[in-house]
């Protein structure tokens, strides 16, 4: 095969040189039957070296770095589908956590895999590292670009294997929102006005309550660190489920929660306002206080004076 290679780059001169030879061979016919036959062998040569397929020492993937590839290409295809199929509304870490994890594996697989083989490249060089464009690492981190941006890992537990008890207490409320909120629509639109949603405050005002405060309290365990053992935002699903939420709530319902702190802060914010009032009042008084105290004395010694005098001249 070796003298075959050599003669590839050869192969665009051919036309030139049997062109060359042939006005040469007009002086003598001997010379034109050669010039056609080297024509001839180098075209069958040729024809071997395509015929025998593509040079032994290109490197291909060995079939075990082929599979772990394939097996990583269906992941992946499986999370971009999850991801996409469950956008809006938003349920990436409760939908797609299980296709995550599978793509975890996937690639650690081709990070640790080598060839079976002695001469085998390793799968990790041959997949991840062995082109500029790097395509496996880039999807990789797109994906785990996108999961840290849910933080879908504060929905979780610290398994990732299933979603933490908080979670699931939260998501069942908010479907036991949305279930109130349907039924009680269904049950006034005979009776009223589209725009009149007092049965739906009335009824589901203590479902609300409870989701909204439940949804409180997850954030200040986050902001502590909570089962997930990561301090930052509220996964994606919990956030947007509570915002779906709040907007039925307040916008399109137009409901409102009374307060229950409604009488301390009344009380403590007339409170303030009449502190300036009592400091002056206590500031007159206070002066007015101090002049009493300092003419009297005058008035005491004025009056002593008087009475030496008297007595001086009696």
């Amino acid at each position: 095969m070796a003298p075959l290679r050599c003669l590839l780059p050869l192969l665009p001169l051919l036309p030139a040189l049997a062109l060359a030879l042939g006005p040469a061979a007009s002086a003598g016919e001997t010379r034109r039957p050669l010039a056609l036959e080297a024509l001839g062998e180098a075209e069958g040569l040729v024809g071997e070296l395509w015929g025998a397929g593509l040079p032994g020492d290109l490197p291909e993937l060995e079939p075990e770095c082929r599979r772990l590839l394939a097996a990583f290409a269906e992941g992946s295809a499986a999370l971009t589908d999850c991801l996409g199929s469950h956008a809006r509304p938003v349920r990436l870490c409760q939908a797609c956590h299980r296709h995550y994890r599978r793509l975890l594996e996937q690639y650690g697989d081709i990070a640790r895999a080598v060839g079976n083989s002695s001469e085998s490249h390793n799968c990790a060089k041959s997949i991840l590292t062995s082109d500029r464009l790097q395509l496996v690492v880039t999807l990789s981190e797109f994906f785990n670009e996108t999961w840290e941006a849910a933080n879908c890992a504060n929905c979780l537990k610290n398994s990732s294997e299933g979603l933490s008890n908080s979670t699931v207490e939260f998501l069942d409320l908010f479907n036991k929102s949305l279930t109130c909120f349907e039924h009680n629509l269904q049950g006034q639109a005979i009776s009223l006005s589209p725009n009149n949603y007092t049965e739906v405050c009335k009824n589901c005002n203590e479902t609300y309550t409870m989701l909204n405060d439940l949804y409180n309290h997850l954030q200040r365990m986050n902001r502590q660190g909570g089962e997930s053992g990561h301090s930052a935002h509220l996964c994606i699903d919990v956030e947007d489920a509570m915002n779906i939420t709040r907007k039925l709530w307040s916008r399109t319902f137009n409901c409102s929660v009374p307060c229950s702190d409604t009488v301390p802060v009344i009380a403590v914010s007339s409170f303030i306002l009449f502190l300036p009032v009592v400091f002056y009042l206590s500031s007159f008084l206070h002066s007015k206080q101090k002049k009493r105290i300092l003419i009297l004395p005058k008035r005491i010694q004025s009056n002593a004076s008087l009475v030496n005098i008297q007595e001086k001249y009696s």
